[in-house]
């Protein structure tokens, strides 16, 4: 039969229209709507719209998360010690001659300018903070609100002319949406152009649950986007505005602290109370009474309380903690470290039933997740802020180069932290092979240890030229000496 036939018998008037919608419309099934999905409620609202419905109280409850949920404070204290670590994602300068090579003089003049601009008095508009400091409050803010805004302060009083200020996302009010006379949209704070691309910031110029912003009014300072990096995540291609991580796994957290402290309690209201007298005498009741009359008792281990004439107490015997308690509280722990792309071991801080590889496997995915906000962080906070602070420095000369070769010394690397694997032994063999197959370089190797090749070079030609001024080799070191071990 042909189309036009099939299509023309489709519509004789005597089918039922029903029937031929239930024949002739296919779904996807995870659109159908029936008693089991009725209230699976879906949403058609913008990025911004989603985010502007739910932003403030989303932030509010992860921060209150990060103050009084233990979970929630372990996460934020894995992401900064594994995105930021210790000495921070580092600059490596990567300036080179006309020839190619590397112009180690300038490059490691930029380094050192640079670590000089990172200390505390120099690199905050607070002096309170240094660069590294300032990593883990971005990266931290991030994670906990959803977003941070940092100010690249031109000149600054200070020696380089720079630096930078952290603001936080309570600033850019949610409730401020205008379209400008020139064609600009303002939405959640963010000025932006016909690309929908940030062209300025309207910072209010107090925090909006300030006392003075409340009896004054709300007051905004328009900041130039050049001027601002406003980091977040993007999820969506016309966000704006960032989610806090946790979003996904806060009632599971919340619940989690709830349920705890229920079975807490529970299991010292079993453990605390030990019975009661009874008399026909009420007036030798020294029990406590509130205002209304209504017994007042406390729990406490081995007491034995009086009760008034005529009350009787039944039996309450709890048994907590839940035997069940152990398994839930895993159970919601492991889906909270879904949402939270954590492995559910360093989460709960259980280690319990792990194994070498299993252990190894989800480190291995963690890490990865870790990779991709440091490539994150040195892309959107690092990068525009070394630009920022270079060109200062130079004008400056505090950094006693040529202003002109601005763009030659935007060459640079960000080496972030490295991690030490579960059995550094096999990991060092694989190395070793990958080396001698000519698959991998020492480069790349130092670079996933979190190392710089060069600085690893440089490290190790002052080694020997220690060990050949006392008249020793390598292999005096690593190899132990024969006399010493028949002596022993």
């Amino acid at each position: 039969m042909g189309i036009l036939s099939f299509l023309g018998k489709q519509q004789e008037p005597d089918e039922d229209p029903k029937q031929k919608r239930k024949t002739s419309f296919r779904r996807y099934g995870s659109s159908v709507i029936d008693r089991l999905t009725q209230d699976f409620k879906g949403s058609m609202l913008t990025a911004n719209g989603e985010i502007e419905a739910s932003l403030r109280v989303m932030r509010g409850r992860s921060r209150q998360l990060a103050m009084d949920n233990d979970y929630a404070s372990k996460f934020l204290k894995m992401v900064k010690a594994n995105v930021v670590g210790v000495h921070g994602i580092q600059l490596q300068a990567r300036s080179t001659r006309e020839d190619g090579s590397l112009d180690k003089l300038d490059n490691d003049a930029i380094e050192a300018s640079f670590k000089e601009w990172s200390l505390p008095e120099n690199c905050s508009v607070t002096g309170r903070l240094s660069w590294v400091d300032i990593q883990r409050l971005v990266v931290e803010s991030c994670a906990r609100d959803g977003e941070v805004l940092v100010i690249k302060v031109r000149g600054f009083n200070n020696a380089f002319g720079f630096a930078v200020q952290i603001v936080e996302a309570d600033h850019l009010d949610e409730d401020f949406n205008l379209t400008l006379t020139n064609g600009n949209r303002i939405i959640m704070s963010v000025e932006v152009n016909e690309w929908n691309a940030p062209v300025a910031y309207h910072l209010l110029t107090d925090h909006p649950n300030e006392t003075s912003i409340m009896h004054k009014g709300r007051k905004y300072n328009r900041v130039p986007a050049n001027d601002v990096c406003h980091l977040f995540i993007t999820e969506r291609a016309s966000q704006l505005r960032g989610v806090p991580w946790m979003n996904t796994a806060m009632k599971r957290l919340n619940m989690v602290s709830g349920y705890e402290e229920a079975e807490l309690i529970a299991a010292r209201i079993g453990a605390s109370k030990m019975g009661f007298y009874t008399s026909p005498d009420s007036d030798a009741y020294v029990g406590e009474e509130d205002e209304s009359g209504n017994l007042v008792t406390d729990m406490e281990p081995g007491v034995f309380e009086q009760l008034p004439a005529g009350m009787s107490v039944q039996t309450f015997d709890p048994s907590h903690p839940n035997s069940a308690y152990q398994v839930f509280i895993k159970t919601v722990l492991r889906g909270a470290s879904s949402g939270l792309n954590v492995a559910y071991n360093g989460l709960a801080n259980d280690l319990e039933g792990v194994n070498f590889s299993s252990i190894r496997s989800g480190v291995l995915e963690e890490r990865e997740h870790w990779r991709i906000l440091q490539k994150w962080v040195s892309d959107q906070l690092h990068r525009p802020v070394y630009q920022a602070w270079l060109s200062s420095a130079l004008r400056t000369q505090e950094l006693k180069l040529p202003e002109k070769k601005f763009k030659k010394f935007t060459k640079v690397n960000w080496q972030p932290r490295g991690w030490a694997w579960v059995d550094p032994l096999k990991d060092q063999q694989a190395n070793k092979l990958s080396i001698e197959m000519g698959t991998g370089t020492l480069t790349s190797i130092c670079a996933a240890a979190g190392l710089n090749f060069i600085d690893v070079c440089a490290e190790r030609k002052a080694e020997l030229a220690v060990l050949e001024s006392f008249g020793l080799t390598p292999n005096d070191i690593l190899t132990p000496n024969k006399e010493v071990d028949d002596n022993e």
